[in-house]
């Protein structure tokens, strides 16, 4: 079956865009132009996937986003927030809402068709039990619990292993220091929230010329370079 997009966007010219392109590459595509007709589509028809405009009429949407991530039914669909706003700041308030990912407009096509692509493969991941990661030349595979660079084994502490595997698992998507010691509690339980940064340290070590793919948001924390 062809995966159904949700697309939730007021601006005709746009929605036009994004239709036209989703359908040519095979999906069936439901439109909404406005907050509260959007959220209760999504509701109804469970879509594969939501593109999400953050400002609409009627609600916007953050609180359609939150509203999604906070009911079992909708919590797993993937939401990718299509929006004219561009700062740093916005696209961390959009992430923390439970979006999967930001597309700032003017946008390219075919680089939001690879994005969508890329977070029904996520979904598709999960579904079917794969633990396997791969970006930017890492590998990580939770069942075996073994990360390698370019191909050789990586020497990961149980603690580096489960941050690597969080902030990969969501590229783009800015993880704060107290997230990161939640996912990252095992044997070290009792870690306080600084040690974060020294666990980040010592893994960018490990990650040679991938060290760069761990970006430090400056007042929040850390996430994965999803480029």
């Amino acid at each position: 079956m062809q995966p159904t997009i949700l697309v939730i966007e007021d601006e005709q010219s746009i929605a036009d865009v994004v239709i036209y392109n989703l359908q040519k590459e095979g999906f069936a595509v439901v439109w909404e132009r406005e907050g509260r007709s959007g959220l209760a589509r999504a509701q109804s028809l469970l879509p594969d996937l939501v593109v999400l405009d953050l400002m609409l009429p009627g609600i916007d949407g953050l609180q359609i986003c939150r509203a999604l991530k906070a009911e079992p039914k909708t919590r797993t669909i993937p939401v990718m927030m299509l929006t004219a706003r561009s700062a740093e700041t916005d696209e961390i308030v959009g992430f923390n809402m439970g979006a999967d990912d930001y597309v700032t407009k003017p946008f390219r096509v075919q680089p939001l068709i690879h994005r969508i692509r890329a977070l029904l493969r996520r979904v598709e991941t999960a579904e079917t039990g794969k633990t396997v990661l791969e970006l930017h030349g890492l590998e990580i595979d939770r069942t075996n619990h073994v990360a390698k660079l370019h191909g050789t084994p990586m020497d990961l502490t149980p603690t580096e292993f489960r941050m690597l595997w969080t902030l990969m698992s969501q590229p783009g998507r800015p993880f704060s220091r107290n997230e990161l010691m939640e996912t990252s509690r095992g044997e070290d339980a009792n870690s306080l929230e600084r040690t974060i940064d020294v666990h980040v340290r010592s893994l960018r070590k490990k990650m040679g010329d991938t060290a760069d793919m761990i970006e430090t948001v400056r007042g929040v924390g850390y996430r994965f370079v999803r480029k």
